[in-house]
């Protein structure tokens, strides 16, 4: 089983490309924090990871003041945390401003913005993904800020390009259904950057990503995520990974930091506070779902993580609009 879908099928993934732009150089554009994007991208999500694929010409992208990360045709730079960066090619101090621009980018759809100085040209295509901010912490914890594959090395990337591609062209004619391709094309270009990042890790890496790679805590971790209610144990996690319990527990406590169980506890937490935010369902219908057989249990084992009981916690999230964690 792969992990990586479980937990990406569970967060809650969506989201679009809203971006096409034709700079020449030189230019140098300002892309503001994803936060202030929400609103215009995706009101109500939790957190926004923008991404920019290039497909034409060379570019630089920085994030802080750090050296610049270098982009050619077919890499993919994705910002996970939703830091302020700047891209451009050549040198110039005129910068376009993204925060002050976007209404209008938005408003003109898919048609390509030409900017810049008239020289080399660089084309590329900026998208996002809003994911459930609980849900997807583990795997944000592993990511570093800035983030850059290139998916011309094979033929399933070429393929994946060329279909955005074809598809941006549709979107900019208006032709029926565009949208709706992009957006799920959206999810699967992100989905192929992690994969790509996670396959590109030196062997030995630890943190979850290591574990997901790792074959025993990997199918470990399948298990939990995608039959989270069941009635496991140590000893039955171990029997359906093929290990020893003592096993297990090492090596999923040197790639997580903490023990099989006590990560289960806390996925189901998780998952518990997702389905108190977005619908009525009783506390005890939850609880059920995410594998405890009593209300009391769960709300033991809710407050200790989330530091109050579950109906409190969907009053004040509530009433902020939002994550009360």
């Amino acid at each position: 089983m792969d992990v990586l879908s479980e937990v990406l099928r569970a967060v809650q993934l969506d989201g679009a490309m809203f971006f096409n732009a034709e700079f020449s150089a030189p230019w140098l554009l300002l892309s503001p924090e994803a936060r202030l994007l929400k609103h215009f991208l995706a009101p109500g999500a939790q957190h926004l990871i923008i991404y920019h694929l290039l497909t034409e010409g060379q570019a630089f992208a920085q994030v802080d003041g750090e050296h610049n990360v270098l982009l050619e045709a077919g890499d993919i730079i994705v910002f996970p945390h939703g830091h302020q960066h700047k891209m451009g090619n050549g040198y110039t101090t005129q910068i376009i401003d993204g925060g002050n621009a976007f209404p209008t980018v938005l408003a003109q759809g898919m048609k390509a913005t030409k900017l810049g100085g008239g020289g080399d040209v660089t084309r590329f295509v900026c998208g996002y993904m809003s994911c459930n901010a609980d849900l997807c912490k583990q795997l944000l914890e592993c990511l570093p800020p800035v983030l850059k594959v290139n998916v011309r090395s094979d033929a399933s990337g070429r393929w994946l390009e060329n279909s955005i591609r074809n598809s941006v062209l549709q979107a900019a004619s208006d032709s029926a259904g565009s949208d709706a391709v992009l957006a799920k094309l959206s999810e699967v270009l992100f989905i192929e950057v992690l994969r790509r990042y996670v396959e590109s890790l030196p062997e030995g890496h630890d943190g979850w990503l290591g574990g997901v790679r790792d074959p025993v805590v990997g199918r470990t971790l399948s298990l939990m995520h995608s039959r989270a209610a069941d009635d496991w144990s140590v000893a039955k996690l171990a029997q359906e990974s093929g290990v020893s319990r003592s096993v297990l527990a090492e090596r999923f406590t040197h790639y997580l930091g903490e023990p099989p169980m006590a990560y289960l506890t806390r996925w189901r937490m998780r998952l518990g506070a997702q389905l108190l935010n977005s619908g009525s369902r009783s506390v005890l219908d939850i609880a059920t779902e995410v594998g405890y057989q009593s209300e009391a249990a769960f709300n033991r084992a809710f407050r200790r993580e989330f530091g109050l009981p579950p109906a409190r916690y969907r009053s004040q999230s509530r009433s902020k609009g939002g994550n009360a964690a």
